[in-house]
């Protein structure tokens, strides 16, 4: 989950969410009262469930290890075959942008000769 969250792209895009929901929780105070609520009850539901999980965990150690080594080498081999991943959302919104105009352009030029 570490090595998912710390590429690019997702921490990129965690960002601007977080930046999102902050805002609008500024912004509008009808929708601050219905985060904050949501927040407690996410909070109480998490540390419920975290003291109920953990003998399971415990037990699970070794097996979930080995998975997760097993998904560390999938994420990098995944990492190497998209770069894009490596890019944080903004850079490509503009790439993306760019490669349509250029398409769309290209399509101009081609259509008036």
């Amino acid at each position: 989950v570490n090595q998912v969250a710390n590429l690019t792209l997702v921490s990129s895009a965690s960002d601007m969410v977080s930046t999102a929901y902050a805002s609008a929780k500024e912004s509008h105070p009808y929708i601050r009262s219905v985060c904050d609520a949501a927040e407690k009850g996410v909070k109480s539901v998490t540390e419920a469930t975290a003291s109920c999980v953990q003998p399971v965990l415990t037990t699970l150690e070794p097996h979930v290890a080995a998975a997760s080594e097993y998904a560390s080498k999938g994420l990098d081999k995944l990492g190497e075959k998209l770069p894009l991943l490596q890019k944080p959302v903004d850079q490509i919104i503009s790439e993306t942008k760019e490669l349509v105009s250029s398409k769309v352009a290209d399509a101009k030029d081609a259509v008036s000769s």
